[in-house]
C-alpha cells in the first residue's frame, strides 16, 4: 500500500505550527523582559516602594507617635530594610535584627544623604549607591518629616533598603525559564496536536461523506465535531443531501410521468394517423374525427414541452419580463374564455365573482398563465360536483386572486410541499392525474419574480384554495382629445 505524503498545507499541520510558533514567542518575550529589563524594573519598584513605606511611617507618626516605633520595628523586620529618625532632641533606628553590626556601615550613607537633602530644593531624595564594605548596591531614602520643613531641619526620615544582587537573581531565573520553556513546549505540542485532531478529523470525515454524495450516495450522514461551524456546516451539508435526495426522487418521478404522457399521445397520434392513411381518408366525418384527435394529442405534447420549456428558463435566471400596468379582472375574463367550451362540453361550472376592475403591474402573459395553471388544477382535482370558484377581491392596497374547488384536498403535511418541482401529493397520484408536476413550482416561480404574496388552504375531504396577491396600482387616466 502506497504510504501518503505528507501534507504541510493541511489544517492539522498548520494548527500544529502556528500555536507552536505562538507559544516560542511568548516564552521568548519573557526571556527578553526578564534577562533586558529585570534589573531596571526591580530598581523601580524598591524605589517606589521604600517612597509609599516612608510616607506610611511619617503618616504613622504623626497620628500616634506613641505607637510608631512599634510600627517601624514591624516594617524593618518584614521588608528588611533600615530605618532611622533624627528628631531635634534624639534619634531612633529600627533594623530587622534591632540594631545589629551588620548595618554600622550604613551610618556614612546617613551623613551624605542628610547633606544632599538640605542641598536639595526638594523635601524628599533618594539615590542608589554602592556599599564600599560589602560591594552591593543601596537604596537611600532621606525626607523631612513636614512638607514646609526649612532646609536646617532636624527632624528627618531615613530609609536604607539594600539592593540584592540582580546578577544571581537572573541567574535563577534563567534555570527556572529554561524548564519553563520545556513544560511549555511539551504541553504546547500536546495540545497543538489534540486541537488539530479535533478539527481535522471531522473535516476529513465531512470531505469523504461529500464524496459519497457527489456518486449518488443521498443516504450519507454528515457528522460536526466539537465545534459550532463544523456543527452547522455539517447540518447545512445534511440538509443539502436530504434536498438533493428529494429532488432525484421527483425527477425520476416526472420522468416517469413525462414518459408516460409523451407515450401516451405519441401513440394516439401514430395509431389515428394510420387510421387517416388506412381507413378514414376518403371519409370525411371520421378523417375530421382523426384528425382533430390527432390535433388535440399534439397540443397535449407541446403543453408538456411548454412546461418543461418554462421551468428551465426560470432556473436558469433567463425569464424575460415586460411588466405593464393592466386590469386583472379583464385578464381573468380572457383566460376563463378559454374554458367555456369545457365547461358545456363536461359539465363544469366555473362561478366569476369580481370588482368591475382593478388595476395591478406586471407581466400580462406570465400573469394570465398563473391564473390559467391554477384554473386547470382545480379542474383537474375539482371533485364530483364540477364546480370551480374564481374569486377577484380587494385586500387593503392589494388585490386577492383566489381559485376554490371542492375536491378531496390536500394532507396537512403534504401543504408545504405542493409548490416544488415535480411533486404531486399522494392524493393526486391516487386520481392518476395527468402533469408533469411543474405547474404550481411554475406559478410559484412567476409569483415570486412579481414579488407577490401567494399560498394555498386546504384540507383534506373539503377542498382546496389556490392564491396570490399583487399590489394595486391606479387606473390609467383616459384623456378624449
Amino acid at each position: 500500500m502506497k504510504k501518503s505524503k505528507f501534507d504541510f498545507f493541511s489544517i492539522r499541520f498548520k494548527s500544529w505550527l502556528y500555536f507552536i510558533i505562538f507559544t516560542v514567542l511568548i516564552v521568548s518575550l519573557i526571556w527578553f523582559l526578564q534577562m533586558f529589563f529585570i534589573d531596571h524594573y526591580y530598581e523601580e519598584m524598591k524605589v517606589k516602594e521604600t517612597q509609599s513605606t516612608a510616607q506610611m511611617l511619617k503618616t504613622k507618626y504623626y497620628a500616634n507617635p506613641d505607637t510608631f516605633e512599634t510600627e517601624a520595628i514591624s516594617v524593618a523586620i518584614k521588608n528588611d530594610i533600615f530605618i532611622r529618625l533624627d528628631t531635634e532632641k534624639t534619634s531612633f533606628v529600627y533594623t530587622p535584627n534591632n540594631g545589629g553590626s551588620s548595618y554600622y556601615s550604613y551610618y556614612t550613607q546617613l551623613y551624605r544623604a542628610k547633606e544632599t537633602l538640605r542641598a536639595s530644593k526638594l523635601k524628599t531624595i533618594s539615590t542608589i549607591i554602592e556599599d564600599d564594605s560589602t560591594g552591593s548596591k543601596l537604596l537611600v531614602y532621606a525626607s523631612y518629616m513636614t512638607p514646609n520643613s526649612p532646609r536646617n531641619d532636624d527632624n528627618i526620615l531615613f530609609v536604607i533598603a539594600p539592593l540584592y544582587p540582580v546578577a544571581s537573581t537572573i541567574s535563577i531565573l534563567r534555570v527556572q525559564l529554561f524548564y519553563i520553556t520545556i513544560i511549555s513546549a511539551i504541553l504546547a505540542l500536546i495540545l497543538a496536536l489534540y486541537l488539530s485532531q479535533k478539527i481535522s478529523i471531522p473535516i476529513n470525515n465531512i470531505t469523504n461523506s461529500a464524496v459519497d454524495l457527489s456518486k449518488g450516495n443521498y443516504n450519507v450522514k454528515f457528522e460536526g465535531g466539537h465545534f459550532t461551524e463544523l456543527d452547522a456546516l455539517a447540518k447545512a451539508l445534511n440538509k443539502a443531501s436530504y434536498e438533493m435526495q428529494k429532488t432525484d426522487f421527483y425527477q425520476k418521478d416526472m420522468i416517469a410521468n413525462v414518459s408516460h404522457d409523451l407515450k401516451t399521445p405519441l401513440t394516439m397520434i401514430r395509431s389515428y394517423a394510420e387510421l387517416v392513411q388506412d381507413i378514414s381518408g376518403n371519409n370525411p366525418k371520421k378523417r375530421n374525427e382523426h384528425l382533430q384527435v390527432i390535433i388535440d394529442e399534439t397540443n397535449h405534447l407541446n403543453s408538456i414541452v411548454s412546461d418543461m420549456l418554462a421551468m428551465s428558463r426560470m432556473q436558469a435566471n433567463t425569464v424575460t419580463m415586460n411588466k405593464v400596468d393592466f386590469d386583472l379582472v379583464e385578464a381573468a375574463n380572457t383566460v376563463l374564455a378559454t374554458y367555456h367550451i369545457l365547461a358545456e362540453q363536461d359539465c363544469y361550472t366555473i362561478e366569476f365573482n369580481s370588482p368591475k376592475s382593478v388595476y395591478v403591474n406586471g407581466d400580462v402573459s406570465k400573469i394570465k398563465q398563473v391564473m390559467s395553471n391554477l384554473i386547470t388544477n382545480a379542474i383537474k382535482y375539482c371533485g364530483e360536483d364540477k364546480v370551480i370558484i374564481v374569486n377577484i377581491k380587494r385586500v387593503g392596497r392589494r388585490v386577492r386572486f383566489d381559485v376554490i374547488d371542492h375536491g378531496a384536498g390536500i394532507p396537512e403535511d403534504e401543504l408545504t410541499h405542493v409548490w416544488e418541482r415535480y411533486y404531486k401529493t399522494s392524493v393526486n397520484h391516487a386520481r392518476n392525474a395527468e402533469g408533469t408536476g411543474l405547474g404550481l413550482s411554475i406559478v410559484k416561480g412567476i409569483l415570486t419574480i412579481h414579488n407577490a404574496h401567494y399560498g394555498v388552504e386546504s384540507k383534506e375531504g373539503s377542498g382546496s384554495n389556490f392564491w396570490f396577491e399583487l399590489e394595486t396600482v391606479k387606473a390609467p387616466s383616459t384623456k378624449t382629445l
